[in-house]
């Protein structure tokens, strides 16, 4: 891939080059002598404009450098040196790789200013690249919604006003303090509901009716009936301030929220007919089912816990890891059991009746359960159930490892992303002239691809010293910011203050 690297001293051809050729850069304090042979194997770069400087007159030789000695034939550039690494690869390599450390947003700047074509980009580094700019997306699109949550759409007048207000305080709970609180309340009667759900199913608490059959506490009813009123209170609330109601609808939390409050009103309903209609067999099968629905409140957890999100994200990315899982353990009890059910035939007491029967056997024993309601009792029989629970044990651990990475590098995407936006935030509100944040920035497209903001940063009057560790429109020069610098991109003030 990087090919036979040549000596600094030969030309396209493998011949010494003529020293009459050879140009001094001087890039952020590291000089490197360069040859005209060389640079001039891509003539449309600046490198290669520099070869015949001495044509040039001082104006056009100021334009493509920071400065200039006649004598040394010393050409400075304020550039970051390590970059000049990846991009002086190029004359002798064809092709450029960003080493690690360096910002690929950045060196995409870099490689803009020395003219070079995108294009020679190892894929390797493109893809790199490409993740990074979907990160800043990503981080763009999470400030543009704080900004909104926080300052609503100025735009929007009367009903919808108080429409994204009302969705805001459902909705967002990092958006006011009031939001705040009613996740913090709703989650604590989800947690109630569920305690008393099972509390209400021992048989202690129980009390009975005028026929003698066990039912539910009273206190524990009017308790159920409280959390039920709060949750429906808080599905129409949010039903009505969504600002697309279809979606909401057919959205699966809001499914389960559904679901979690539905059994209750058709009991209710039910009840309402009289005992004639609950002591019909059908009705009484559909009311305990209705009954056993209301564990689907379990779920709403997962509107409040970030955590319980996250891994529900990361098994829907791991769908072709839990598909080869269900797919290794169909085989193997499919194989498995048909050989047990075979192997077992000849025993008079065989608890392998049909192979059918003996899938549930082949089940519990890939998975190292063993309830050992079912077991062979031949030696040939055992011998297919020691194999068969090696093989489950290696079937279930191949694709848990990528499962469980999945997770982790999910779980710490959704951490920099969310660290990545409250810093961008602060900037913002940092920049801005008296610390309060600006109107939703809007989107645009980076010089190198890149979904990012443009923000108009004014001038911080705060006496604040922040070290600037690298300026990208500078090169590599270390010094302290000033107070009217301003940023056109997440890349370039990420520069300022990431270290």
């Amino acid at each position: 891939m990087w090919g036979i690297q040549r000596t600094r001293y030969a030309d396209c051809n493998g011949s010494e080059a003529s020293e009459e050729n050879e140009i001094v850069v001087n890039i952020g304090g590291v000089k490197q002598v360069l040859f005209g042979d060389v640079l001039n194997r891509y003539p449309d770069t600046r490198l290669a404009e520099l070869v015949d400087c001495s044509l040039k007159s001082p104006e056009e030789i100021s334009s493509l450098c920071d400065d200039y000695d006649p004598d040394t034939r010393e050409f400075y550039f304020d550039r970051d040196p390590k970059a000049f690494k990846c991009i002086i690869e190029l004359y002798y390599y064809g092709e450029i790789h960003i080493k690690r450390g360096i910002c690929p947003i950045c060196f995409m700047k870099e490689m803009e200013f020395w003219k070079i074509d995108p294009d020679f980009l190892d894929d390797c580094c493109k893809c790199h690249l490409n993740e990074v700019e979907d990160e800043l997306a990503e981080i763009a699109e999470k400030v543009r919604t704080i900004l909104v949550d926080r300052e609503g759409d100025p735009s929007a007048a009367g009903w919808q006003r108080f429409q994204m207000c009302l969705w805001r305080l459902m909705e967002k709970p990092e958006s006011s303090l009031p939001a705040h609180i009613i996740t913090i309340v709703s989650f604590i009667f989800v947690l109630v509901s569920s305690v008393v759900m099972c509390v209400g199913t021992i048989p202690d608490l129980q009390v009975e009716d005028s026929e003698g059959n066990l039912t539910e506490n009273p206190t524990l009813e009017v308790i159920e009936t409280l959390c039920i009123g709060w949750f429906t209170i808080e599905y129409i609330l949010r039903l009505i301030s969504a600002p697309n109601k279809m979606k909401f609808v057919l959205a699966f939390m809001n499914i389960i929220d559904f679901m979690a409050i539905m059994p209750f009103f058709v009991v209710l309903i039910l009840t309402s007919f009289g005992t004639g209609v609950m002591e019909l067999a059908n009705v009484q099968q559909a009311v305990q089912a209705l009954r056993i629905m209301r564990i689907a409140r379990i779920f709403k957890l997962a509107r409040h816990s970030s955590g319980l999100q996250t891994l529900t994200s990361a098994l829907k990315s791991s769908f072709k890891e839990l598909g080869l899982l269900l797919m290794y353990m169909g085989v193997g009890v499919f194989l498995f059991s048909a050989l047990g059910y075979t192997m077992e035939q000849s025993h008079p007491e065989t608890l392998f009746t049909s192979i059918p029967q003996s899938f549930w056997w082949a089940v519990i024993t890939m998975t190292t359960v063993g309830y050992g309601d079912v077991y062979p009792k031949t030696t040939l029989g055992r011998c297919n159930a020691a194999l068969s629970f090696l093989c489950g044990v290696i079937a279930i651990a191949l694709p848990i490892h990528p499962i469980i990475n999945n997770f982790v590098l999910f779980y710490n995407k959704q951490q920099v992303l969310e660290t990545a936006a409250k810093h961008e935030i602060e900037l913002m509100a940092l920049r801005s002239g008296e610390g309060e944040l600006e109107a939703a920035p809007a989107a645009h497209t980076h010089v190198c691809g890149a979904g990012v903001w443009d923000h108009a940063m004014r001038s911080c009057h705060s006496d604040t010293y922040i070290p600037l560790l690298k300026d990208p429109r500078r090169g590599a020069g270390f010094q302290t910011p000033s107070m009217d610098t301003s940023f056109e991109s997440t890349a370039e003030a990420s520069e300022y203050f990431i270290s």
